[in-house]
């Protein structure tokens, strides 16, 4: 369901990280993490991997990110998984962000944003999405998603080095790609208090490129998730170099770090707790 008139999404998340610290942690159910646990690659194994998570997380961590892909190659059975898995997660009270990195254009886009941004039960608090398009062309999921009062989280600097040939491109002033997305984002967040709902995805993993791209964090006024802490190489003192002033609206999203402690939930638990204290030490020290 959509958040209830004036409960906007920034917010919401501001006062969930205040109240758990900034960790966000994946439900990625891939197959070697399956057989880990002791369970099948099918949609029981799915089923009980996701809720698991969700039960043993909720209301210890700032919010969930299901991977929807890992949903989504177990066809519509899988769907009703994430489904499932984001009702429990409302019911539990903990916000979460749908990992769909979806970007098209036309009424392809206010199609996917009917199905993760508005009221679909596929839809969570927030989604992932591609401006590779244009960021003009995410304009549909903007417009849904701020009736609804959900987020967006919009890829700028990915962790993947493949991402850089195009984010690290520039136009013919000069600007880069990521710089445009970024600002664009300020833009849809400009006068937003406390914060605005349109984030973007920043790699824990990318180094000093905010820098080198001129890119200025702080003024987008929108959180900014950071996948890579963890099992793609990143540590939590990595966030400082990559965010340096605009760490205090960082959200670390982690998979494999928490999961790997699983299937039992009080393991999975002090997995979150040490990852979210080594996140929150690093953005606040100094």
């Amino acid at each position: 369901m959509p958040a209830a008139a004036g409960e906007r999404f920034g917010a919401r998340l501001a006062a969930a990280v205040a109240a758990h610290g900034p960790l966000c942690a994946g439900i990625d159910a891939h197959p070697a993490l399956l057989a880990a646990w002791g369970l099948g690659d099918d949609i029981a194994g799915l089923e009980r991997f996701s809720r698991t998570v969700v039960d043993a997380l909720a209301g210890h961590v700032a919010a969930l990110k299901p991977q929807a892909a890992f949903f989504e190659r177990h066809g519509s059975r899988g769907l009703a998984v994430l489904e499932r898995v984001l009702a429990d997660a409302r019911d539990a009270g903990v916000l979460t962000v749908v990992d769909a990195k979806r970007g098209d254009v036309g009424s392809t886009m206010a199609a996917y944003a009917d199905a993760f941004a508005g009221d679909s039960p596929l839809a969570g608090d927030a989604v992932t999405a591609s401006p590779y398009l244009g960021f003009g062309s995410l304009r549909p999921l903007l417009d849904v998603a701020a009736e609804h009062g959900r987020g967006v989280f919009v890829l700028a600097l990915t962790s993947n080095p493949e991402g850089a040939g195009v984010q690290h491109a520039r136009d013919a002033d000069g600007r880069a790609v990521a710089r445009a997305v970024a600002e664009a984002a300020a833009a849809e967040n400009a006068g937003a208090q406390p914060v605005g709902d349109v984030g973007l995805v920043v790699g824990a993993t990318v180094g000093g490129a905010v820098g080198e791209l001129g890119i200025d964090l702080a003024a987008v006024n929108g959180w900014l998730l950071a996948p890579g802490v963890g099992a793609q190489g990143a540590t939590a003192e990595d966030l400082r170099t990559v965010f340096g002033a605009a760490r205090g609206a960082v959200l670390a999203a982690s998979s494999r770090e928490v999961l790997a402690a699983g299937p039992d939930p009080s393991a999975l638990r002090a997995a979150a707790r040490r990852t979210a204290d080594a996140v929150r030490s690093a953005l606040t020290a100094g």
